[in-house]
């Protein structure tokens, strides 16, 4: 298999990232792609034909957005996952509420599950919030990224605050935003204690602007702080919020399963 072809299908596709390589560009036959990892590259509309999967992992936090279909064996897997990410955590069913009552219900669901991995990860061995796996964001980067993403969607898009950030905050590097500078954040590494401290004034800070708001608040418009051409609403946002806290905190969770099986096989959950 190793000597396999990539055949052009569309003489008009191009290589690329980000939608830039035209559908149907490429026939990939008869290729060894074991082991091969794909990240943060656009395989929208790939289709796979009689190909060996056994193993095959997939993470996509967009997965259930926008009715996106996920085709395993002519059976669309997306409710599947998304029920059984639900039963794995619960109060997640809770991340679309629409009412401010369930809005707050679905935060304290929030903040109940990430005290609960918190105890978890202060209960391993020492190091444990400090440590990649595979490369990502440790446990401490997760929490600092949240205090980010807080302060994008809500002090930012929706109370309007020019300088919202907080400086030990952690933003994607992905450098194509809109929605802050750089300079905003600080480059050394805070303490853990200061991490939490951030954090729990930036949870505090969605709880206390849940206890105050109305169903005609969550109607109101905003502009999406990476894009301003693109409209949102309060509600939006704070849907928005509820989807960062949610796909960071399965990530953490993941990642200290990985960690607890390294240090103690018998200890993953």
């Amino acid at each position: 298999m190793d000597d396999g072809r990539v055949e052009d299908a569309d003489a008009g596709g191009r290589d690329g990232l980000g939608g830039q390589e035209g559908r149907g560009a490429r026939l990939v036959r008869d290729r060894n792609l074991r082991g091969t990892r794909f990240v943060g590259c656009d395989l929208s509309g790939v289709v796979v034909r009689g190909s060996e999967v056994a193993g095959m992992e997939v993470d996509s936090p967009w997965l259930m957005e926008g009715g996106a279909r996920l085709l395993v064996n002519g059976v669309d897997v997306v409710p599947l996952v998304d029920a059984e990410l639900n039963r794995r955590f619960p109060g997640r069913e809770l991340r679309s509420a629409t009412s401010p009552a369930g809005l707050r219900d679905a935060w304290a669901a929030v903040e109940a599950a990430w005290e609960a991995t918190l105890a978890r990860a202060t209960a391993m061995a020492p190091g444990a919030v400090d440590s990649s796996v595979d490369g990502e964001w440790s446990l401490a980067q997760t929490l600092r990224h949240l205090v980010t993403a807080t302060d994008t969607w809500l002090g930012r898009a929706v109370l309007g605050l020019d300088q919202p950030f907080h400086p030990l905050g952690l933003p994607n590097d992905d450098g194509e935003t809109q929605a802050h500078d750089a300079s905003a954040f600080t480059d050394r590494t805070p303490t853990h204690s200061e991490i939490l401290e951030a954090r729990a004034g930036r949870q505090a800070m969605v709880r206390e602007h849940l206890a105050g708001i109305s169903a005609a608040g969550l109607a109101e418009p905003r502009r999406n702080p990476h894009a301003p051409e693109v409209d949102e609403t309060v509600l939006s946002c704070l849907h928005t919020i509820l989807e960062e806290e949610w796909e960071h905190h399965r990530y953490a969770v993941r990642d200290l399963d990985v960690l607890a099986a390294a240090s103690d096989p018998g200890a993953a959950h």
